[in-house]
Parts: C-alpha cells; structure tokens; sequence
C-alpha cells in the first residue's frame, strides 16, 4: 500500500507549481567509469538527462563500446562481463555458448533488450550473447534490480537495454577487420545517414572461426562458427511533430564444436555438438507530439527464432515466434514528468518432438498496463514511481510496484535508493536446461508451476570531488538485495527425465559494489569490486547458489590521448564458486593488455587478452568417461586461453 500511496502522492503532485532554483549539483554525473553530460536515457521513456533520473542506472558510452569492440568485435560478451556486478556464464565446454549473470541470479532473470523491444526472451535467448556484435551500438544502458514497471516480467536481477545508433546529418561509413591467434575473422560494416526527411543506417557482418583447442585434450574450447548479420533500418519524418522508423535484424549460425578428429573428419564416430540458429526480427515505432509538453508512442515487432541442436542419438529441433506491441503517452511537465501505457506480448514454441519425448510446445500471451512518473519535489530530493499489472495467460494478475528516490546532499555528495517487484513465467529455457541441450526436460504446466515472484531493494551512496586542477576522483558505493519466492529449480523425476520444481523455500541474493575512478591528465584508473551472497533456502538448508564468485575485483588502467592514442591494461579477480555437484572451483586472475593507434580516418589496434593463459583445463581435466562419450564437468573458468587479436578500423566521410 505504501507504493499506491506514493503513487497517488506523485499524481496529485502534477498540480504544484514548479519549485524555483536548480539542482544544486549542476556539474557533469558520474556513473561507474563514465562521464555523462545531459545524456537522456532511453530505458525510462523519459526527456530527462541522466542525472536527473531517480533509478540507478549505468552507462556505457560509444567510446567504452568502440574500446570494448577492439576486444570482442564479434559479440557483447566482454562489454558486459567486465562491468561491476556482471558475470557472463558459460553454459558448453565445446559450443562456447554464455549466459549473463546480475548480482548471483540466474542468466533468465536479466531481460536483454534491442532498442527497447525484447527480442531475447524464452527459446530466442539461447545463443543470444553470442549474436549481437557491438559495432552498431550507439549507447548500453544497465539497470541492476526490479525494472518491471515499464518492461513487464522478467527484469528481477536487472535490465540491459542495447541502444543502436541513429543517423545523422554527417555520413558515417566504417569497416572494421579483425582477426585472432584463435583462428578467427570478424568482417564489420556499418553506415549511416541523415537525408533531408529520411535517414538510413545498415549493419552487416561476417564473424567466422575454425575450432581451435588450446588445451590439447582433443576437444573445442572455441568451436567452428560461421555467422551472418544484416541489420537495416529506415527513419521517415513527417514533419517536426511525427517521426517513425522500421528496421529489421536477420542472424544466420552454424557452430560446430567436439571432439577435434570428427570435426576434421565427420566420418567419425566421436562427441560432437551442432548448433544451427536463424534468428529474425522485425521492427517499427511512431510517435507524435501534439505539443512540445506531449509525445503519443507505437511500438510493434515480431520476431522469428530457430535453432537445431545435434548431439550423438539426440536432437533438439524448436522455433519460437513472438510480437510485442505497445502504446504510451508522455506528457512533461516543469517538475513532474509521467508515461503511461498498455502493451501485449505474444510467446509461441513448437519443436519436432522426439520419438517418445515429451511435447513441450505452448502459446501464451501477456497484457500489461503501466503508469510511472517523476516530480522533483524540492531541489534536493527527486521521486519516482509506478505500478504496472500484467495478466499472465494461464498464470494469473501480477500487480508490479516501484519506487527510486534521489537525494542531492551538496556538490560532492548524492544516493539513490530504489524498491520493486517482479516475477518470471516458468519456461524450460533456462541455464540448467542449455547445459543438457533440453534432453528429456518435461514441460512447464500452469497447473503444476506458478510464478517466480520478487522483491528487492538496493541503495547507494555516491562522491565526487576535484583534488586541485588536474585529480578527478568519483567513487560509487552500492548496496543491493533480492529476493525470488519459489523460484523454479530442475530437479532428477526418475526413469532418466528432468522435472522444473517450485521450490518451497527461496533465493536470496545480497552484496555490495564499489566502483572507484580516478583521473589524472590522459590517465584514468577504474577499480571495482563486487561482493555477492547469493543462497538457495529451501527446508530449512541454505546453501550457495552456484556459479556465483563471492568476490570479484575489476581494475583497468587507460591511457588515451584524443584522436591519437589508447593504451590500456586490465587485470580481473574471480574468487571460488560453488558448483552444481556440490564442489568448488578455484579462485583465478585474467589479465589483457590492448592498444590502438588513432588517425583521421582509420586506427590499427592489437589487443593481448588473458595473457596469463588462464584456463580450466590447466587445472583439471573438464570431462570424465571415454572421449566418445564425454561427460562433461562444469565450466567456470575461460577455456580458450591466451588470444591476440589485432585488426584495422577504416572511416570513410
């Protein structure tokens, strides 16, 4: 109740007049390792730049993400894996295939988004960070905890809203060659335009890769993969007051991973894993502002998933389809800013069922209403709330509060603290599942399963300052808490199947972040560091939830001179995690090292990552049995070992 009454509080707020006086911090806002000067965030359906946003949110600028695409131009797995709070989980010793892990939960509570439309959900968010490279990406946008208040179920551990970029009235053509110790070739194109009244932007790409095995041990830490993108999109104006633009994204995958005789010979009788994946959406949004305080929204996108997985004497062979539709207004006034809307997912999944397997195809659809406002109740404090309802087809109503409040002490000094809930429909698409490729997992029914439901809460507390003329020093201290009521577990049911169980008791997760950045001339220093207690409680028994490194430390090094030079050094802590068997891996450092020479209309750069050799195979062995029929152990540490990958970065104007 006490959210409908801060609900109701913000409304009536609408009325008031506008507080006189400014913000009394009016210096740039610092977030993690960014500065941010009047950025407007996009995740909040919101006019209001980023530091005037009560919810927390991290930022990753187009420079951290061409930085980062030096690293991994082929996918986004070491942007977000090198953030504070993040960990990508692999899910297969041999396919390579990851799942992204927000403080300890799992990957299926994070809702990844491409320019606000959720395109990476159920059967569709296998592979999923695998197949969307960075080259494209104007903005990413983080939001750690509950963000089910526009978005809808699904966003409990966090949201990653993936923000392409826009044209503008400048052309932009660039290529982008990379290529790896590793045995891999990524080829990149991207441009973009802004016409008179239409503008254009065209992604493509070729990411290709032979199996590769570091280790020695006779199977692929990097499997062979042959992957396509194109990504065009069209922008259309109407005039000043109403603007649309329709894009669409087609991915088409064959990775192949194994034991390495067969994939040099597949007349071989040898363990093997064949993933073939075509991926395809579309998109379109409109607005119309009737006036400059007004803006109406459409938004609508289908999209098309499948994917063929080919073990020995097993096939998985699904598609999934689904659309999102949405409608919103916006109206901004001088203290108070509020949207509210209506939207409507569909989700189907059929596969072609095995020769006495279960039938696991289903239909459902979700309608949602949703209303969020900010006020600016004095210069000091900041409010924002909402509350959405969502009905579930065959699960029922979810009633999904918020709220995030903003305090600005003095110049140095300001916190943010946040509260919402959020659920989760029960699926068999989950990291369990991914690791046994969906062999003999029973369906979900809605009379036997039932919501995974959320609360949770985080706080922090930021500074900034100035040491003389040349030191700038920010640190983010963050506290968060999560808790999942009978979250939805895979258990052994007997004769050899696999059964998704409410559990009776919950999962909790609770820890700090502490981000630290200091700046010195052309020199930054990013230190973080990540405490996370993340438990399963069930009868009484509380027991670590696995694959979750209690302690991670993030520490990067960069030097960068506009327009000229960037150097970097980078060094990453994991601490021991738990497992699925009950036994505990070891602690672990990965170290990289990267540098670009920059000039007017191209740059050359050599990236050494993991130069230490990291792996898991140079401290145990990953499978156990006969090398035809492996049975594979779980994976927590890289596989792939020491990589260089060095490439050319063309501008065209």
């Amino acid at each position: 109740m006490k959210q409908l009454f801060l609900l109701a509080l913000l409304i009536v707020h609408c009325t008031l007049p506008a507080q006189p006086g400014v913000d009394p911090d009016t210096e740039d806002f610092e977030t993690k390792s960014y500065v941010i000067e009047g950025i407007v965030v996009s995740s909040m359906r919101s006019t209001r730049s980023i530091e005037a946003i009560p919810t927390r949110i991290e930022f990753i600028t187009g420079d951290e993400l061409d930085e980062k695409g030096n690293m991994k131009p082929g996918d986004i797995r070491m942007l977000l894996n090198e953030s504070t709070g993040i960990q990508t989980q692999q899910t297969s010793p041999i396919s390579a295939n990851a799942s992204i892990r927000i403080q300890g939960l799992d990957g299926r509570y994070t809702q990844i988004l491409k320019d606000g439309f959720p395109l990476y959900s159920g059967a569709a968010s296998g592979l999923g960070l695998l197949q969307i490279p960075p080259l494209d990406l104007n903005q990413v946008e983080i939001i750690k905890g509950s963000a089910s208040t526009l978005y809808g179920g699904g966003a409990i551990a966090g949201l990653v809203n993936l923000i392409s970029k826009a044209p503008r009235p400048e052309r932009e053509l660039t290529f982008h060659l990379n290529g790896t110790s590793a045995l891999g070739l990524d080829l990149n194109g991207f441009f973009a335009q802004q016409f008179e009244k239409t503008g254009l932007t065209v992604f493509a790409s070729r990411n290709s890769n032979a199996a590769y095995d570091p280790a020695g041990n006779g199977f692929s830490a990097i499997p062979k993969v042959e992957r396509y993108n194109l990504n065009p999109r069209l922008f259309v104006s109407f005039g000043p007051k109403t603007k649309l633009d329709a894009g669409i994204n087609a991915t088409v995958e064959d990775r192949l991973g194994g034991d390495m005789l067969y994939l040099k010979n597949r007349g071989e009788s040898r363990y093997f894993e064949d993933n073939q994946t075509q991926r395809m959406s579309a998109q379109l949004s409109a607005e119309h502002r009737p006036n400059e305080r007004s803006k109406w929204r459409f938004r609508s996108s289908y999209h098309y998933f499948h994917r063929l997985i080919a073990v020995p004497d097993y096939r998985f062979d699904g598609s999934q389809s689904g659309s999102f539709s949405e409608i919103n207004y916006l109206r901004t006034l001088e203290t108070v800013e509020w949207v509210a809307g209506a939207n409507l997912w569909t989700d189907r999944f059929w596969e072609k069922q095995a020769a006495g397997g279960p039938s696991r195809d289903y239909s459902r659809t979700t309608g949602g209403l949703f209303v969020q406002g900010d006020a600016k109740i004095t210069r000091y404090f900041s409010l924002e709330s909402g509350l959405r309802g969502d009905y579930v087809e065959g699960y029922g109503f979810a009633l999904l509060p918020r709220v995030s409040t903003l305090f600005y002490f003095n110049r140095k000094w300001s916190s943010r603290i946040g509260y919402g809930l959020g659920y989760k429909t029960p699926t068999i698409f989950t990291e369990e599942s991914e690791r046994i490729h969906y062999r003999n997992v029973l369906p979900v029914d809605n009379r036997q399963h039932k919501l995974e439901r959320s609360n949770g809460a985080n706080a922090d507390v930021n500074y900034r300052t100035a040491i003389g003329e040349a030191v700038f020093l920010s640190v983010n201290q963050l506290f968060f808490y999560t808790r999942l009521n009978h979250p939805l577990l895979l258990e052994r049911s007997g004769a050899g199947m696999y059964q998704f169980r409410n559990i009776g008791g919950h999962i909790d997760t609770k820890g700090t972040e502490t981000n630290l950045k200091v700046r010195y001339d052309d020199f930054t220093l990013f230190v973080g560091y990540t405490f996370t207690d993340a438990a399963v409680n069930e009868n009484g028994t509380r027991s670590p939830n696995p694959f979750t490194s209690k302690h991670r430390l993030n520490n990067v090094l960069m030097y960068e001179r506009e327009d000229s030079w960037k150097i970097g050094l980078e060094a990453y802590y994991y601490s021991p995690q738990q497992l699925s068997d009950r036994s505990t891996g070891r602690s672990y450092w990965i170290c990289g090292a990267m540098a670009e020479k920059i000039w007017e209309h191209f740059s050359v750069y050599a990236n050494f990552e993991n130069f230490t050799d990291t792996r898991q195979t140079r401290f145990e062995s990953i499978y156990t049995g006969a090398v035809a029929d492996p049975v594979f152990k779980d994976i927590y540490a890289p596989l792939d070992g020491f990589v260089v990958n060095a490439g050319i970065k063309i501008r065209i104007e």
